[in-house]
């Protein structure tokens, strides 16, 4: 009749209930009852019962009781609780305010009565988003609200940062504790945002300069607007590409007015037929804008607009006049293959017997569309020495001006001028790297490496980076033998380390190593950096593709699809383990030499040589380079190294210099490719028979071919590949002048 699992109060109402009807049903047995006897043992039998519901009763009340005074001693802890916190706190039970402390409620002082218990934590949140103090949200109420309603007990925290008047800033962390319980925590955060905006406004003052430099030698035209369209930044080359007058790019300028004269002017033949206030549509609403157009003097440019963060945007010109008449052409070759393959398509459904005339044509018409594509891929390949020529110029005459002005004021400036040539160079060897991979006529060579070496070779090249960046770097060189190609094998550590060093904050340390697993070895690089995360890990092997922790300006994401794509040539197996904020682990696993015995282990534990050393270098050199900007870049530096230097742009001319000398000179340094189809190695030759003796010489190219090697070890000269390391050259020189001097290089 009584249900223990309903409330208190239930339970004393229906016992009272039960009471009553048994005292009227005693009452009515007295009265018709025929016996006095029987009367009376009802009598006993009912105030036995009321006695026992009486004692239940009592003793319910007394539980009720206990069970009050505890919820509100358990109430008011919690409320003490809260109101001892730093930050304002609010529990919402079943979708209700339960409690909340002072700092919660004072924070909004206009919303503040409204802020009572009973509240909906919807209307809570309304409330808020109404307030006159608050300036601005991060996020969504709303939108935060509903993630933390759909996450699990215990699910990660949902965050928001609110602005509020004063310039104060607070984050609001929003989190489920059961199934119908919600916490709400507000934390200060405003001399958190102050300093970081502060160290933002001191970073941005140092490094204006420095980006203005960097603006001017690019070999695209740049110009940036402010939010309000006016402009900020702009180089020499945006002006000339786009024939704008000076005044039209002074500061305060204005976007509309430029795009005005350019439409009034002709300067894009475009123009005239497009709306310029569709383009200013576009990019407002899709953040870019993309267009080639064509100049008033025939030139095609590729028009690119960015949005940037600050709402201001960002103008870039390329002159692609080459590239549009190559595409033209390839288009009209396929459209009039196209239309060959058509018109035979048409005539074999018509005559079926002519169906094998028809396909013969398709598979010449294929074989013509790949060879367009090979065609393009060797050019890239064959263009490495061009390419890398003026930069091998720029990093030697860098590093002159950078020993001539080391105690100077444009120290500081020459230093981050070198920087920015490092990643031009890592960006062109990675091109160059995928050009030479694409090609369909050059295949890798695999041959016994060994890994120490190559470790070794990574770590000379990689310290002094790590050693500017605050990073340690340590190798634990494995002497074993691998089938692998050594040049792509090497650039793909090196490609590791790189990365490792970049991504690793500085106080970070970075590993490399190797372990034996069976029949194969496992090379690793292990990093404290910031880590990637799983998500990320299925793509970061892809072309131009980089985690999302990674910040802006740290390449293009070339380094790590190189190494897939030379791993996956060479039957090599790529992995990677990371957590974010702790780290990541690469490995490449190979095949070990089993025909190669380990050589003895060969620690990195001192640093490596350094560029420079104090001594004067009292060498005869005859340097032979046709690029007079790369032969005047070297010999300033080798002259600035102390030695006599005798420059020659061809053999002929080499000769000249070593007959009029009367003597060997004591080295000689050679470019490859010379021109009118000399080549480095038979100008070698040509001064050694000159001089009757076996010269010692170093061959300076920017051919990475293996057979260049072997070509070298066969004649006797070092081969070095561009652009030039200085901290290898330098060594070198001594090295063969002591050991390959003329009297005793016969022998090799």
């Amino acid at each position: 009749m009584i249900d223990p699992d309903e409330p208190l109060d239930i339970q004393l109402a229906r016992q009272a209930k039960i009471i009553d009807a048994l005292m009227r049903r005693a009452n009515r047995q007295h009265e018709v009852g025929s016996s006095a006897y029987g009367a009376f043992q009802s009598a006993i039998a009912l105030q036995g019962q009321i006695w026992a519901k009486t004692r239940d009763l009592e003793r319910t009340t007394d539980e009720l009781r206990h069970a009050r005074d505890d919820t509100l001693r358990m109430r008011k802890n919690l409320a003490d609780a809260l109101a001892a916190m730093d930050g304002g706190v609010a529990l919402f039970t079943a979708g209700r305010l339960e409690v909340c402390n002072d700092i919660f409620q004072a924070l909004l002082p206009d919303i503040s009565e409204r802020l009572q218990p009973g509240l909906e934590i919807d209307a809570c949140f309304a409330a808020m988003a109404d307030s006159l103090y608050l300036v601005t949200v991060e996020g969504s109420f709303d939108t935060a609200l509903a993630q933390a309603r759909r996450g699990r007990v215990g699910a990660s925290v949902v965050s928001l940062v609110i602005e509020l008047v004063g310039d104060r800033w607070y984050q609001i962390n929003l989190q489920r504790t059961s199934a119908e319980n919600m916490v709400l925590l507000l934390t200060e955060i405003t001399t958190i945002v102050r300093r970081n905006r502060s160290e933002k406004e001191s970073l941005i003052d140092r490094q204006a300069d420095y980006l203005q430099a960097v603006f001017e030698n690019m070999t695209s035209g740049v110009c940036t607007f402010s939010p309000e369209g006016e402009v900020m930044m702009y180089n020499q080359q945006f002006r000339q590409l786009l024939g704008l007058p000076y005044t039209m790019l002074q500061q305060g300028s204005d976007l509309h007015r430029m795009l005005d004269f350019v439409a009034q002017h002709a300067l894009i033949t475009e123009a005239e037929d497009f709306d310029i206030g569709y383009w200013l549509e576009r990019l407002e609403r899709q953040g870019r804008l993309r267009r080639r157009v064509r100049h008033a003097t025939g030139r095609m440019l590729d028009l690119h607009a960015h949005r940037l963060p600050d709402g201001g945007v960002l103008l870039e010109l390329k002159d692609v006049t080459l590239e549009t008449r190559a595409t033209v052409m390839l288009e009209n070759r396929v459209a009039e293959r196209t239309t060959e393959l058509t018109h035979a398509n048409a005539q074999l459904r018509q005559q079926f017997a002519e169906m094998a005339r028809v396909e013969e044509e398709l598979r010449v018409a294929k074989e013509r569309a790949e060879a367009a594509v090979s065609s393009k891929t060797r050019f890239l390949a064959a263009a490495s020495h061009d390419l890398l020529q003026p930069i091998n110029a720029a990093k030697l005459l860098i590093a002159t001006l950078k020993d001539s002005a080391a105690e100077s004021r444009f120290a500081p400036m020459i230093e981050r001028l070198d920087g920015s040539f490092a990643s031009i160079e890592q960006l062109l060897h990675s091109l160059l790297d995928i050009s030479r991979l694409d090609s369909t006529d050059r295949a890798l060579t695999p041959s016994d490496v060994c890994l120490g070496t190559l470790m070794r070779s990574v770590w000379e090249d990689q310290t002094p980076v790590a050693q500017r960046k605050g990073v340690q770097l340590d190798v634990v060189p494995s002497m074993v033998f691998v089938r692998s190609d050594p040049v792509y094998l090497l650039r793909s550590i090196q490609n590791l380390v790189v990365n490792a060093l970049q991504y690793t904050p500085e106080g970070g340390r970075v590993l490399v190593g190797c372990r034996r697993n069976g029949g194969a070895v496992e090379l690793q690089v292990w990093d404290t950096g910031i880590g990637i995360s799983r998500k990320d890990q299925k793509r970061i092997f892809e072309e131009f593709a980089r985690a999302d922790n990674v910040p802006l300006g740290s390449g293009v994401g070339l380094g790590l699809s190189i190494v897939d794509r030379t791993c996956r040539h060479l039957g090599h197996k790529v992995r990677v383990r990371s957590k974010p904020g702790i780290g990541s682990v690469f490995s490449i696993e190979m095949e070990a030499a089993a025909s190669r015995r380990m050589a003895p282990q060969e620690r990195c534990d001192t640093a490596p040589a350094k560029v420079e050393t104090e001594a004067e270098m009292d060498h005869l050199i005859v340097v032979i380079e046709n690029d007079p900007d790369v032969l005047f870049a070297l010999t300033g530096k080798l002259e600035q190294w102390g030695a006599s230097v005798f420059a020659a742009r061809s053999a002929a001319e080499a000769l000249t210099h070593v007959r009029d000398m009367g003597m060997a000179p004591d080295i000689v340094l050679a470019d490859y490719q010379l021109d009118d189809g000399e080549t480095g190695d038979r100008a070698i030759a040509a001064v050694r028979a000159e001089c009757g003796v076996r010269v010692p010489a170093i061959m300076i190219t920017a051919d990475r071919s293996n057979a260049l090697l072997k070509h070298g070890a066969r004649e006797g000269f070092s081969v070095l590949t561009k652009p030039v390391q200085l901290s290898r050259l330098r060594p070198l020189i001594e090295w063969k002048v002591r050991w390959q001097a003329p009297e005793e290089g016969a022998a090799r």
